[in-house]
């Protein structure tokens, strides 16, 4: 039980993150993953209710280029789930019976394994199919090319074909830190990577490297945690040779222990407050609920 309840905080780290960027996000993975050229599009309500409520992640009535107008539903999914293909198709039932239109489906998968969920339905009396990508397969540089961090983020998650890992991410590193970020951004953007790297823990070496050698991305001297730690012994500009290594090193263990109980662990803004010892102020700069 105690696993099943760290796989669904998780999933919903990853649901939270996805669905608040879709706003930039989603333009491009339609026009670059899905491969669609829309015109023109308009928000649906996203309770589908018949005898039972769905929630779709995306719901849309969209006009393509070639004039044709139907409801795009596009889920985002984590888990490689058996009953998918039962789910989309109760979707596209009470869709096409709502709206009366051609209803097209997607589902993302976001993790970098192949799934292995079936996608279509073929018995006596039922024919249906959705079509199913993998993040994974889109090239990194598409998202690179969006002015805004959200989308280059996604490239994490993406395909580096022959790129070196290392190269890649930093790349993604520099392309995010050519924007103006506010402290409270950068800890949400980098609170935000870590937590879709769980997606893709592979390259999660590689990433740590690239942060280390992307000074500019983070500097300790404008953390916030910085800052404290050494208003703790001098003020950083009094601050010198052990005193202020002391500072940093203290801001450093500081900083871990609030992400790894808050990213990794889970715990409430009250709690990384108590066991970390720090204002809960600060503990909420770290939290994305």
């Amino acid at each position: 039980m105690c696993a099943q309840n760290k796989n669904r905080r998780q999933a919903n780290q990853y649901d939270k993150i996805i669905k608040e960027n879709l706003d930039v996000t989603l333009p491009v993975i339609i026009r670059d993953v899905l491969g669609l050229d829309i015109k023109h599009s308009e928000e649906l309500p996203d309770g589908v209710q018949h005898t039972k409520e769905r929630r779709p992640d995306v719901l849309k009535r969209v006009k393509d280029a070639d004039g044709q107008t139907y409801v795009l539903h596009l889920e985002f999914q984590v888990a490689d789930e058996k009953e998918m293909v039962f789910r989309m198709a109760e979707y596209s039932i009470m869709l096409l019976r709502k709206y009366k239109i051609p209803v097209k489906q997607y589902v993302v998968f976001l993790k970098d394994q192949m799934p292995a969920m079936p996608t279509n339905l073929d018995t006596e009396h039922h024919q249906f199919n959705f079509r199913l990508l993998r993040l994974a397969d889109a090239n990194y540089k598409i998202f690179l090319k969006s002015n805004n961090p959200k989308v280059k983020m996604l490239g994490l998650l993406a395909n580096f074909d022959q790129e070196d890992a290392y190269l890649a991410i930093k790349s993604i590193l520099d392309g995010m830190e050519s924007h103006s970020l506010g402290d409270l951004e950068r800890h949400q953007y980098r609170n935000q990577m870590r937590i879709l790297l769980q997606l893709r823990s592979s390259i999660e070496q590689q990433f740590e490297r690239a942060m280390i050698r992307v000074s500019d991305f983070y500097k300790e001297e404008n953390d916030y945690l910085y800052r404290r730690g050494a208003a703790k012994g001098e003020a950083i500009g009094e601050a010198k040779g052990e005193a202020k290594g002391e500072a940093k090193g203290e801001a450093k263990k500081s900083r871990v222990v609030v992400e790894n109980l808050i990213v990794k662990l889970g715990f409430t803004n009250e709690q990384v407050a108590d066991i970390a010892e720090v204002d809960l102020a600060l503990s909420k700069v770290f939290v994305l609920d």
